[in-house]
């Protein structure tokens, strides 16, 4: 079988291009912009993938084409599809149809964390020598790449709240009806589909009907908007992490939370030394060794696991380190997410001093939903730098309370520029966005070995 794949370079359409090609089926797919690490990955599974959504690649027709949600009415693939009548499905719908049916479902869903935590479990998973599949919106470098069908019953899946396709604006992950779910936090984000964070609740809320009575739900604890969302109803058995009174625990043993003594019901069931920092990926953590346990991997294998848990592709990733000076990529997007991300970092930074670059990419964040709370989440950083082209906000007026600490700038080249001109030894330079940032990473490095 044919599919042809609409958006293929997607962090989850890119995933379920492995597994199609996985099942047996020729895969090919359209994408505009691709960037690393999906193009990487796509090019290295030898998927032909084509530049643009114009209507010749459908011709001679696939025998279905699966459309990622980014795509929209008028684009020419689009209208070509539904012109011609061609078969399509939603990636989240073709999922559940050709991979999820029968198995053992394991979703981690959240505002944030979900590609982290939900590495994290596959990460558990495999070391326990339960060969899992998993579908991720990244790239664990102990798993390899984003997704797997595994050779049992056991399925991870970061399970986004995002709308499935331009026909289908329910959540992603009301199609596959986990045994196990994580809850990891909620808060208002994806400004473009919903209206406000009642809206999302909702959608959460239709999640937790699809878990069945014999299932579990691993919940933060110490989320008040998780916590309104099981009180509307909830139907299978949960356990909480993170919070004080929860069945999960950590007490931090190092500032910077790399090592953690895990508590189980008020019992010592290991410690962890690891290579990740900050409370975010503590709480991650725990959710993690929480789910696994309900498959039946002890408290202790699971920590042993994590210790060996190398992280994931974007997510404070060292991409070098030029002159003494540590370069990082993370993925952080949303306030809570660069507040927690710096804080981290912060807590284990000895000398040096922390350079933050932003871009504020997402719809939510370019629509200036955050703008009130932003320049806040940058309280860790020892200086901003912020790329302000093309927003709908006024980046002086957001981060004028920031005064010489922060460096604006609509131009990439003069952005790098200043950068590299600030950078010291010892300096530790995190370069956040959700997106490829016009290559920023590279020309970073290569500026400041210069």
């Amino acid at each position: 079988m044919h599919v042809h794949i609409l958006g293929i370079g997607g962090t989850f359409m890119a995933g379920v291009a492995l597994l199609a090609r996985a099942a047996g089926h020729t895969v090919t797919g359209s994408d505009a912009g691709l960037y690393p690490p999906m193009s990487t990955q796509l090019a290295e599974a030898g998927i032909d993938v084509m530049d643009g959504y114009a209507a010749h690649h459908l011709k001679p027709a696939p025998d279905q084409v699966i459309v990622g949600n980014a795509m929209s009415r008028g684009n020419p693939a689009v209208e070509y599809t539904l012109d011609a009548g061609l078969d399509y499905i939603s990636g989240p719908q073709w999922l559940a149809e050709n991979v999820l049916r029968s198995r053992w479902v394991l979703a981690v869903a959240g505002t944030h964390g979900k590609t982290t935590t939900a590495s994290m479990l596959a990460h558990i998973l495999e070391h326990a020598g339960m060969a899992p599949g998993y579908l991720i919106g990244g790239i664990a470098a102990d798993l390899g790449q984003s997704a797997a069908m595994g050779e049992s019953d056991f399925f991870v899946v970061e399970a986004d709240e995002y709308d499935t396709a331009f026909f289908d604006k329910r959540s992603k992950f009301v199609h596959y009806r986990p045994r196990t779910l994580v809850l990891n936090n909620l808060e208002f984000d994806h400004a473009d589909i919903f209206d406000d964070l009642e809206a999302i609740k909702r959608q959460f809320h239709h999640l937790v009907r699809t878990v069945p009575a014999g299932g579990q739900i691993v919940h933060n604890a110490a989320d008040s908007a998780l916590d309104d969302v099981l009180a509307r109803g909830c139907w299978t058995p949960t356990t909480g992490f993170a919070d004080a009174g929860a069945d999960w625990q950590y007490e931090p043993l190092a500032a910077d939370a790399s090592r953690l003594r895990i508590r189980h019901e008020g019992h010592d069931v290991g410690e962890l030394n690891w290579r990740l920092t900050g409370a975010h990926n503590a709480a991650n953590a725990l959710a993690a060794i929480a789910a696994a346990r309900h498959v039946g991997v002890v408290p202790g294998q699971a920590i042993e696991a994590l210790s060996c848990f190398s992280g994931v592709k974007r997510r404070m990733e060292l991409r070098g380190k030029p002159r003494g000076i540590r370069v990082f990529d993370d993925f952080a997007h949303h306030p809570t997410a660069i507040r927690t991300t710096l804080a981290g970092l912060r807590a284990g930074h000895e000398k040096g001093r922390v350079l933050a670059v932003f871009e504020p990419r997402s719809n939510t964040m370019r629509r200036g939903v955050h703008a009130e709370t932003l320049a806040a989440s940058f309280a860790d950083a020892d200086h901003v730098f912020v790329y302000d082209a093309d927003l709908d906000w006024n980046a002086a007026e957001v981060f004028a309370g920031l005064g010489e600490g922060v460096t604006r700038c609509s131009d990439l080249d003069t952005l790098v520029t200043a950068i590299a001109a600030m950078a010291a030894p010892d300096d530790s330079v995190v370069v956040m966005s959700n997106g490829g940032f016009g290559g920023i990473h590279a020309r970073l490095l290569e500026a400041l070995a210069g």
